[in-house]
């Protein structure tokens, strides 16, 4: 159910949803009625074959191969895809950032966590006794997680397949990172099991929650050369710049102004707040964005769409226009959600409470309801 604020003699509705302020008419919220749900309500837009942004090429190459041998490796389990094992080697690693990697997959210099001696560096209170003499670890002192999905050296003999027995190599660990989720048959489609496999990995209900961000956003924004901006110029090159420079930021209810992520405020439809969340909502975002560029814009998606130039179709649409959706076709009142449109279908996005700001398919938003070019 939406919430809503009346605003006295003014005679309108103020409906927060999806992230921005629009202001629709009591007519247009009966229209509307409850069958609409608000945006962050909505089955999260899922393509799978996202490209990768922020992975270096060979990494990315591991987590494809070994999300494709999945039914080799750990038959039963159905659901693998290449953006979990890269939303777990975000956190872990970095994509094993600072690292060279081999066309072989091997990484150096390796990579080693801290010793879990239960001193307490990193969260860890219980202390692992060595198990692999050093072999994989680099100390006989006790052990420490290795590689860049920092797997503990007990766990990684007894999970990696033969033939693939290196941690520090990025396809080995992929691969037994592939078969530690997996389980015996889980359904990773399933979001209650791939929780529990996330939650295996790293005990964690703060953990779950960044490595499933990460994934939405490898999901997300299928296709490829997303961030290509040869041929931009001018002002919307300063507005997309901006935009992608923000990219990870976390999405914030009422974060963001003309100089930058913000605090929040409480509450969006479901009862996020964003007091506490140093972010981005929609329209936040693009407030920002324009303002690099000299262009100063309305706090609200809807005020937002009575700016500049209207366009109605994709095609019509550039690269640094805006892209709105709406409950009600043709209705600007009804604009819930912005964008800045990217090129080739995708959008910069602040999407909805829990996630981050990324690169979308502008269809992965209902109610496409056509652009606006301010200059």
């Amino acid at each position: 159910m939406k919430r809503l604020r009346r605003l006295g003699c003014l005679g309108v509705l103020l409906v927060l949803v999806g992230g921005c302020a629009a202001q629709v008419s009591a007519l247009h919220q009966q229209l509307v009625g409850l069958s609409t749900l608000a945006e962050e309500d909505q089955e999260t837009f899922d393509a799978g074959e996202g490209n990768g942004d922020g992975i270096p090429p060979r990494m990315l190459q591991a987590y494809r191969s070994a999300a494709g041998q999945a039914g080799k490796f750990a038959p039963g389990c159905r659901g693998m895809r290449w953006p979990i094992l890269a939303g777990i080697a975000r956190i872990e690693s970095n994509h094993a950032a600072g690292r060279s990697v081999s066309e072989s997959g091997d990484i150096r210099p390796k990579i080693y966590g801290p010793l879990l001696d239960g001193a307490g560096v990193g969260g860890n209170t219980t202390a692992h006794p060595d198990t692999d003499g050093g072999r994989w670890d680099g100390t006989a002192r006790g052990e420490r997680a290795v590689g860049p999905f920092q797997f503990i050296p007990a766990t990684w003999a007894s999970t990696a397949p033969a033939g693939h027995r290196d941690p520090h190599n990025a396809d080995d660990a992929a691969l037994a990172a592939v078969i530690y989720l997996c389980g015996r048959g889980r359904d990773l489609r399933s979001e209650s099991q791939l929780e529990a496999a996330l939650f295996q990995y790293n005990r964690s209900k703060v953990y779950v929650a960044d490595v499933r961000r990460w994934i939405d956003q490898y999901s997300a924004g299928g296709g490829t050369g997303s961030t290509n901006l040869e041929g931009v110029k001018g002002k919307a090159r300063t507005v997309l710049e901006a935009a992608l420079s923000q990219r990870g930021v976390p999405y914030s209810w009422g974060g963001g102004d003309a100089k930058g992520k913000s605090t929040g405020s409480c509450c969006s439809p479901s009862g996020k707040s964003g007091a506490s969340i140093v972010g981005f909502d929609c329209s936040g975002l693009t407030t920002y964005a324009f303002a690099r560029a000299g262009i100063s814009l309305p706090r609200t998606a809807s005020a937002q769409s009575q700016r500049g130039n209207r366009l109605w179709t994709l095609k019509q649409m550039a690269p640094g226009d805006l892209v709105f959706f709406s409950y009600i076709p043709g209705q600007d009142s009804a604009i819930y959600h912005v964008g800045i449109y990217l090129g080739d279908g995708k959008m910069i996005n602040a999407a909805r409470p829990g996630t981050r700001v990324r690169i979308d398919p502008v269809a992965s938003m209902s109610g496409f309801a056509g652009g606006a070019r301010l200059w």
